[in-house]
């Protein structure tokens, strides 16, 4: 189970993640990993294969989003001679070359609902359909699947099936987004500017500890993929030398100046703690759409305590 030491971090939302994913890696169970662009879930997803005991066999990784709806089909389920303009000739699909082995299925939110009822049957009976072909073939196939997307909320909008959310949903593990890691972000950096020293043959430049404080309080809206370019870009551009406030990117430089929670300042005539309290919570829950976990991180406070507090204001918590 070494695979996952390759996964760098030591916060506790991390530790809780990767002792989950190692109980499933040892399992055949599909996988459905959430969570935000840019977390690390084809990590994730390459972590649990090599754990597993398919890691000899093929891993092979598709975008679903980066086909058009016309191609991925074939794509994924090959396609028989003559079956549409081009097809020359019989091609076997991904399914049938990960046979044996594991198919990550990333973006899979982007998949069209005809598509989603061919992987749907694949998943009850192991079955799968070519273009073009009317008798199925079988094929032995893990399937990790990843979106940045509420699943659910697109269930509700009709525009993924529920029976297939139900069959991918077995075993959902959420990736945190960096802003959950922060203790994890000085080990990125550490180990992002060692590859880019060996990549491009440059010595690593160093953080000054106000840099360091910046990029530690900075939310990472691209969480790990963004701070790997931030690093890189550095790396490049400031060799062997150390890296000041004024050297970052304009844009943590403006974050480090917009206005803390520490910094807020109680008005002369005081003010009304309940009722701006239920007003921060009205105003998290509106800006969720009534999720309730992302309205307690908007917060700063665990789930539980959310739903004290929405009780105690006289909110509805039978939803979401």
């Amino acid at each position: 189970m070494g695979h996952f030491k390759a996964i760098i971090g030591q916060s506790p939302a991390l530790d809780s993640l990767i002792r989950s994913a190692r109980m499933v890696a040892a399992t055949d169970v599909t996988v459905l990993l959430t969570g935000e662009t840019g977390t690390g879930k084809e990590v994730f997803a390459n972590a649990i294969q090599k754990s597993s005991n398919r890691a000899d066999k093929p891993f092979i990784t598709l975008n679903c989003a980066a086909l058009p709806e016309s191609l991925i089909e074939s794509e994924l389920f090959g396609h028989r001679k003559g079956s549409f303009t081009g097809a020359s000739a019989s091609t076997q699909g991904l399914f049938q070359a990960a046979d044996g082995g594991t198919l990550f299925l990333d973006e899979i939110n982007s998949l069209s609902v005809s598509i989603q009822a061919k992987l749907l049957r694949f998943l009850e009976s192991g079955e799968c359909l070519a273009v073009g072909d009317l008798k199925p073939y079988n094929v032995d196939v893990r399937i990790i699947a990843a979106t940045n997307s509420d699943l659910n909320k697109l269930v509700l909008a009709g525009g993924f099936r529920r029976d297939l959310y139900y069959r991918l949903n077995v075993v959902p593990l959420e990736l945190p987004p960096l802003t959950q890691r922060s203790e994890d972000i000085e080990h990125l950096i550490t180990h992002f500017l060692q590859i880019m020293a060996e990549t491009y043959s440059l010595n690593a430049p160093k953080f000054s500890k106000q840099s360091l404080k910046i990029l530690k309080d900075y939310p990472w809206p691209g969480n790990i993929r963004e701070l790997r370019n931030v690093c890189e870009r550095l790396s490049i551009l400031l060799a062997g030398k150390t890296i000041e406030p004024e050297n970052l990117p304009h844009e943590f430089v403006a974050s480090s100046a917009m206005p803390k929670a520490s910094d807020f300042t109680l008005p002369e005539r005081g003010i009304q703690l309940d009722s701006l309290e239920a007003n921060l919570i009205h105003q998290a829950l509106n800006r969720t759409q009534g999720n309730r976990s992302k309205s307690a991180k908007l917060l700063g406070i665990s789930r539980d305590t959310l739903l004290y507090r929405m009780q105690k204001h006289g909110f509805t918590t039978a939803t979401h």
